[in-house]
């Protein structure tokens, strides 16, 4: 079992931006591999069914870069600089389906300028919406935790 304390907004930010910069070479490995495929740019007025395929493409490396961390470390790259874990809320790992509904709950609540990750100063146990929503949490591990 994993403790910590809650991570406040900052650190999951941080660690969000961490995570997208490697998310954007991923995507740019991704992108010139299909335009490579087609021969040719795609856009969403000229490619057709390419434009989807390209998009849900997008779409599924981001969410396997989150769930496959979860899943087998509990936490992305920017997640272990700044020492944060993903647990279920009995403080054990994560097991597929919470971490792909965190994941999808995630963007949501990401999405509309934070709202559902500011969310934790609210909540009495200090969880963002995405964490109630699907039964996890995000600790800031200590020290001794860490090997720091």
């Amino acid at each position: 079992m994993i403790s910590g304390t809650s991570a406040g907004f900052g650190r999951r930010f941080a660690a969000l931006i961490y995570d997208s910069l490697l998310l954007a070479a991923l995507l740019l490995v991704y992108t010139a591999i299909m335009v490579a495929i087609r021969g040719s740019a795609i856009t969403a007025a000229g490619s057709g069914s390419w434009w989807f395929l390209y998009r849900g493409g997008e779409l599924a490396i981001v969410a396997a870069y989150y769930v496959i961390n979860w899943l087998m470390s509990g936490a992305t790259l920017g997640m272990r600089a700044w020492h944060l874990r993903v647990v279920s809320n009995t403080g054990k790992r994560l097991k597929p389906l919470p971490a792909i509904w965190r994941c999808v709950c995630g963007f949501f609540a990401w999405s509309p300028a934070a709202l559902g990750v500011l969310w934790l100063y609210a909540d009495p146990e200090h969880l963002a919406l995405h964490d109630r929503l699907s039964g996890t949490r995000v600790l800031h591990l200590t020290d001794s935790l860490t090997g720091s």
